[in-house]
């Protein structure tokens, strides 16, 4: 089977849903597998850092400033230990403190002071400054929520405490650390959560630059100049600024749109971006042909949903789409062959 950019406008034109399936037989899905990147904590390291706040607190009997400070100055991986148990992202955790203290914590130092842990997990904080501050002010918003446990709520509402370790307060606490959490509590805990949620989001941006990346290896390697635009950048002559223009903006040649999802609606979203740039391409075009060539490189079960959509990311791009499986032959088989220089 050929794939769509192999052939010519009209031959694609003329047999759609073949090369419809031929685009569909070679994406793939990576989301059982997520990159750890920097960051990641080790479960070995993460569980000494949860025996170590046991140790210190008497198994959760004696969880207050003065017993868990000072620990998290010294093991500071007990922080991200402790964010886990109330079930907090740090910028909420840093609100919540906040209100509870009166010491203000702004969301980007709550982000910075928790990377900052879990990159180099074994380099204590220091309890001066700014940041020793915010740190206490977190501690004893944290054992104060997890003395209260979770207030009365509404009947169609949940309170963020209503889990198994924190619902009735330290009692709560104290029973799971001891005799552990049942099996059906844990699944219904993920149904809330979802598992890797957490972990996933902080690397979104590793994750979805594996196509970007891909598509720089195969430009460098065979020395075609191009400009990769930055997030929300505005490129003259362009009201949506692609992925990628080359050689550049001033004089585009071939722009490429680069996407990454599991999801069929962002799927649609790119495809819209696309259509668009296979628009922009043939005004003031006399022929009617594109005054640059249109590219999508693309991955991820999301653009496999909808066959209708593909028929549009192939038209837009009259066949020029590529996937991880086939981004060896980018260059080869698009105007890129006439730029490069190697």
């Amino acid at each position: 089977m050929r794939f769509p950019f192999e052939v010519s406008f009209e031959e694609l034109e003329s047999d759609l849903d073949t090369y419809v399936d031929a685009v569909f037989g070679c994406l793939e899905s990576d989301f059982l597998v997520i990159p750890k990147g920097e960051g990641f904590v080790e479960f070995p390291a993460f569980e000494a850092g949860y025996e170590a706040l046991k140790r210190a607190t008497r198994s959760f009997r004696t969880v207050t400033p003065d017993t868990v400070a000072p620990l998290v100055f010294a093991t500071p991986l007990t922080l991200i230990v402790l964010r886990c148990i109330l079930g907090f992202t740090p910028p909420e955790w840093a609100y919540y403190a906040s209100r509870h203290t009166g010491v203000e914590i702004p969301q980007g130092a709550a982000r910075t002071i928790d990377r900052r842990i879990r990159v180099n997990p074994d380099a204590a904080l220091s309890p001066r400054g700014k940041t020793g501050e915010r740190v206490r002010a977190l501690v004893t918003a944290a054992c104060h929520a997890l003395k209260s446990g979770a207030t009365s709520s509404a009947p169609d509402a949940i309170h963020r405490l209503e889990k198994a370790d924190t619902q009735a307060g330290l009692v709560s606490l104290q029973s799971v650390a001891d005799l552990g959490v049942p099996y059906s509590m844990l699944l219904y805990e993920r149904l809330l959560g979802r598992p890797f949620a957490g972990h996933r989001d902080s690397v979104s941006e590793l994750i979805g630059n594996i196509v970007e990346n891909a598509i720089e290896d195969v430009l460098t390697r065979e020395r075609v100049s191009y400009r990769k635009t930055k997030r929300a950048e505005r490129l003259a002559g362009f009201d949506q600024s692609p992925d990628f223009v080359v050689p550049n903006e001033f004089n585009p040649q071939v722009v490429i749109e680069a996407k990454l999802t599991e999801d069929d609606g962002t799927a649609r979203d790119k495809v819209t971006r696309v259509q668009h740039l296979g628009t922009l391409s043939t005004e003031g075009q006399p022929t009617g042909k594109p005054g640059f060539e249109v590219v999508a490189c693309i991955a991820g079960r999301g653009f496999g949903v909808r066959r209708e959509d593909m028929k549009k990311l192939l038209l837009a791009t009259r066949g020029k789409v590529f996937t991880l499986q086939n981004m060896n032959d980018l260059v080869e088989h698009t105007r890129l062959a006439t730029l490069r220089s190697r």
